[in-house]
């Protein structure tokens, strides 16, 4: 009897072990479920400087991990328009070995991609990937890069202009010399304007505080002045707006916000959408394992069509019916 009461005993503590096992590799096993689901991916972000289109592509990009509901733990370093700050940002990613970068503007992406060859880089806002030498192209970058282009619409850009100012005789183009998204977009500016038999005149700065002179002394030369997608001068576009005003000879940016804040009118690429199409590549790279170096460039999809009633008033430009519908005033 005593001899069967311990093997019943021994078989229940063999039963309340076996439980307590089962039960504790259910609790963990749950709790790898709850840690999964509450995984937050780290992403940095270095952008040049702000001004409206960069930080609309910027906000761009994030709302695509706000609708999805995936979880982000953003470090949003912004250089100021410094070249050598960024630098300091892309080794602070590299060594906070964060899940991704999104490099807004060429120079940030360059600054990224010469700090890191392993962790993926998303870019936006950059017209040339191939050109800013980080992918080897378009169709397969190769590298730990990819993202969605700004490229202008310029041949389309420049015909727009030629409605506005139809007795055009001689074209500025100003245009950051630094920077290679700029001096990339004013090769091929030129090469239209000069197929279209029209003078060209380029007039080249290096930082903000270049803009001034440069763009008086295109104004003294020109009829009109195109000026791309280009850093330096969206920063100081009221002042390019005053020279403007004060000599007569209308700008035409090649974005939106440019030109509310100083142009006559442009055909620009939407940059909150350009932010959402980097936005979804980087998804694809952090929840669906994609590899960088397959993924193609992408290139805009989504354009606008802006004219700045106000710089249009005060330059005596009459705007051409077709674009009636698209007049906005600055706020």
């Amino acid at each position: 009897m005593k001899s069967k009461t311990t093997l019943i005993g021994k078989v229940v503590t063999l039963l309340f072990i076996t439980a307590f096992i089962f039960t504790t590799l259910s609790a963990c096993d749950g709790e790898n479920a709850t840690s999964g689901d509450d995984t937050s991916f780290q992403i940095g972000i270095i952008q040049l400087l702000d001004h409206d289109a960069l930080d609309a592509a910027r906000e761009g990009f994030l709302s695509v991990f706000e609708e999805q509901g995936i979880a982000i733990d953003v470090d949003l370093q912004n250089a100021q328009g410094d070249i050598p700050t960024l630098s300091s940002i892309a080794d602070r990613f590299v060594n906070n070995n964060v899940d991704l970068v999104l490099a807004i503007a060429t120079p940030s992406v360059q600054a990224m991609y010469a700090a890191s060859d392993v962790i993926p880089i998303v870019g936006t806002a950059i017209t040339s990937y191939v050109r800013a030498e980080v992918v080897y192209s378009n169709e397969a970058p190769g590298t730990n890069v990819t993202g969605a282009s700004d490229m202008n619409p310029i041949e389309a850009q420049i015909n727009m202009l030629l409605q506005f100012v139809p007795d055009l005789q001689t074209l500025g183009i100003a245009y950051s010399s630094n920077e290679a998204n700029s001096v990339y977009q004013a090769g091929i500016a030129s090469d239209v304007a000069e197929a279209l038999g029209l003078t060209v005149v380029t007039g080249t700065v290096t930082t903000t505080a270049d803009v001034q002179q440069n763009m008086l002394s295109l104004a003294d030369r020109v009829d009109a002045i195109w000026i791309p997608t280009d850093n330096t001068h969206a920063d100081a576009m009221p002042i390019v707006g005053q020279v403007s005003i004060d000599t007569g000879i209308p700008v035409f940016p090649g974005e939106e916000n440019m030109t509310m804040n100083g142009g006559v009118a442009t055909l620009s690429v939407n940059y909150f959408e350009l932010g959402r199409q980097s936005g979804q590549m980087a998804v694809d790279i952090l929840v669906n394992g994609s590899d960088p170096a397959t993924m193609p460039i992408q290139f805009a999809q989504s354009y606008n069509y802006i004219v700045n009633g106000f710089m249009a008033q005060e330059l005596g430009i009459t705007v051409p019916e077709q674009y009636a519908d698209y007049i906005s005033f600055p706020e």
